[in-house]
């Protein structure tokens, strides 16, 4: 028999027809297991642990058919000790079944740090060496002395605070710093269009104070706060401002950006600290 007849033939048109029906269900029972074994489409919102003790966090797990694992702990004060502090995925991100959350426990004793000794240190030396000891500056306290802008005393809590006493990691340490022997003063920085954060360093380096900050009616939720930023500050800024050392600055922050009117060739965008001019009077 020819090639030609041979494939021509019943019994190899048949078979062929076989073939191609095995590998046409070989594909759909394939796609039928990947779509299975995936889940494809069964993508759930993932709920929000945060806040919630570990009984809860079991319950809510099972409940929304998720595997939680724990995998470290840190100490804050903005979830009750015992409780989930942070969760990744975020809330809200979809998942498919089973998948696991991993969890940041809040631990029930607050974790202790060293108090570094500030005394004799420039305000930015001693500003490093807090942020880097795990603690916070709070207000910054000026009195008359041959120093300026050089730390004279570390404070918690109102009280001083000695080198290598224990302290609660993100306590907030007040400085005392010399402010020379003459009504020393500082240049009023400019903060219009500056976030928050930003906005205090600039403040703390121009060896001021933030009083107060205000959000306005533009800030509808948490979230806005990270995108807030200055309209409006009191002592406002101009080029021959001053201030003492040590006074507060107060902010007005929002997102609308029709309330920022100010021309943006001024705007100061660099950190360096203004120097400090004497004032020959009194105030």
């Amino acid at each position: 028999m020819s090639l030609k007849n041979f494939f021509l033939s019943k019994f190899f048109l048949k078979n062929l027809g076989y073939a191609a029906i095995i590998a046409v269900g070989g594909v759909l029972i394939l796609l039928l297991w990947m779509n299975f074994y995936t889940r494809h489409g069964q993508a759930r919102p993932v709920p929000n642990f945060v806040g919630l003790t570990m009984e809860q966090t079991i319950k809510l797990a099972k409940k929304s058919r998720l595997r939680y694992q724990i995998i470290d702990s840190i100490y804050t004060a903005a979830v009750p000790r015992g409780c989930i502090a942070e969760q990744n995925p975020k809330p809200g991100f979809k998942v498919k079944k089973w998948r696991n959350v991993v969890l940041t426990i809040n631990a029930f004793h607050p974790e202790m740090v060293a108090m570094p000794n500030l005394v004799n240190l420039p305000l930015r030396q001693a500003k490093a060496l807090v942020e880097s000891s795990g603690l916070e500056i709070g207000q910054l306290k000026y009195r008359p002395d041959i120093s300026i802008d050089v730390v004279i005393n570390q404070q918690y809590d109102g009280k001083d605070i000695r080198e290598g006493d224990s302290i609660q990691k993100e306590s907030v340490v007040d400085l005392i710093l010399g402010k020379g022997l003459s009504n020393q003063r500082t240049s009023v920085p400019n903060l219009l269009g500056m976030k928050l954060e930003p906005a205090k360093n600039k403040i703390l380096i121009s060896s001021l104070n933030l009083g107060t900050f205000v959000y306005d009616n533009s800030i509808s939720n948490g979230a806005d706060t990270i995108n807030a930023f200055v309209f409006k500050q009191i002592p406002e800024f101009r080029d021959d401002a001053t201030l003492q050392l040590g006074s507060n600055i107060y902010l007005w922050l929002t997102i609308d950006s029709g309330k920022l009117k100010v021309d943006t060739t001024r705007v100061v965008l660099d950190t360096i600290p203004p120097v400090a001019t004497q004032d020959k009077q009194s105030n």
